[in-house]
């Protein structure tokens, strides 16, 4: 049975190799053992409640009880851009015109912000490539509004998700090589490296200050933008599903794009239910998502659940799964 639990200092080994297996891109699971062991020992203070709200980073884990494994890895961030900035690239539109010659000109531009500064991000989510069918990918995502639907109060009223920009085959970004590299003056994975292990002072050092006109780019970098990477595809329809959508703003490195939704309009958070549990021999009833009520040992799952009223009638295994018994509180998402 798959189970999403918190993360602690000892999936260090699994984290890593989460990490490997992620690829150029993908900021917050870098390759970098300082920054995945500080990563961990902040979501256990988070769970723990350690940590003002704001500050909080949650981290998932999604594991096979039957054989112990860990095959994918989530998270959500209180709280961006309150230490260090949470900057970003408005895609916008400048109009031009001149009376003289009759004519006017709209010009798409790229503009620095920090418009998310204080909103809550959802983030992080990788499986591995052979758990990315059968509803695994569904589960460890759908977990994330479960933890946030516990107790809303600790999380902004929107919330955020980054999307991994395109790379070409051969593993070059367009988007970084014709534009952000000419202000940052690194490789992509150095830079990429930065962001996720320092405070970000660099970016705002050396971010653009000015407008930068998209027609005066190079075709491939002008397509790149707001363009999902192949492989987050799926993660950006199940943003879509929940009711996040494109916010006209881009990632400053790659130029992926950023979603976002109201968090009590996330669909999971809105339809989720509290009921009280009884547990059966068997499972049976209709599949749907459970999770526990306290936050220090938040646990999800899927299984078949038989709603009766305000009951959740669960099968003995996921009862054990989830570590609920007779008269606990869950919440339900059929």
């Amino acid at each position: 049975m798959l189970i999403v639990r918190p993360a602690g200092p000892t999936d260090y080994d699994a984290l890593m190799e989460l990490a490997v297996l992620s690829g150029r891109g993908f900021t917050s699971l870098p390759e970098d053992e300082p920054t995945l062991r500080s990563r961990l020992d902040l979501s256990r203070a988070s769970f723990d409640a350690q940590l003002a709200a704001p500050e909080a980073w949650y981290t998932l884990m999604l594991e096979d009880t039957d054989t112990g494994v860990v095959e994918g890895v989530a998270g959500v961030k209180a709280g961006v851009g309150l230490k260090r900035p949470h900057f970003s690239f408005r895609v916008v539109t400048l109009a031009q015109s001149s009376p003289t010659l009759e004519m006017r000109f709209d010009h798409r531009a790229l503009v620095l912000v920090n418009e998310c500064a204080g909103w809550s991000e959802v983030g992080s989510l990788f499986l591995r490539p052979e758990r990315r069918k059968g509803g695994a990918g569904r589960l460890l995502a759908q977990s994330r509004y479960m933890l946030i639907g516990l107790e809303p109060e600790r999380f902004a009223e929107m919330v955020l998700a980054e999307l991994r920009g395109w790379f070409d085959p051969d593993g070059s970004c367009p988007f970084w090589d014709h534009v952000a590299s000419k202000f940052f003056r690194l490789g992509f994975d150095e830079a990429d490296l930065m962001s996720a292990s320092t405070d970000g002072q660099f970016i705002l050092d050396l971010s653009p200050r000015h407008p930068i006109y998209v027609e005066l780019l190079p075709r491939s970098a002008c397509e790149s933008i707001a363009q999902v990477h192949r492989d987050g595809e799926a993660a950006r329809a199940m943003l879509e599903a929940e009711g996040f959508r494109y916010q006209g703003l881009i990632d400053i490195f790659d130029a992926g794009p950023t979603v976002a939704c109201r968090r009590d309009d996330i669909k999971t958070v809105r339809e989720a239910r509290w009921l009280r549990v009884r547990v059966g021999e068997d499972a049976f009833g209709e599949e749907a998502l459970v999770c526990t009520s306290d936050l220090a040992r938040f646990r999800a799952a899927r299984t078949p659940v038989l709603v009766d009223g305000d009951i959740a009638i669960l099968g003995r295994e996921a009862a054990q799964a989830l570590r609920v018994r007779d008269g606990d509180r869950v919440r339900v998402k059929t």
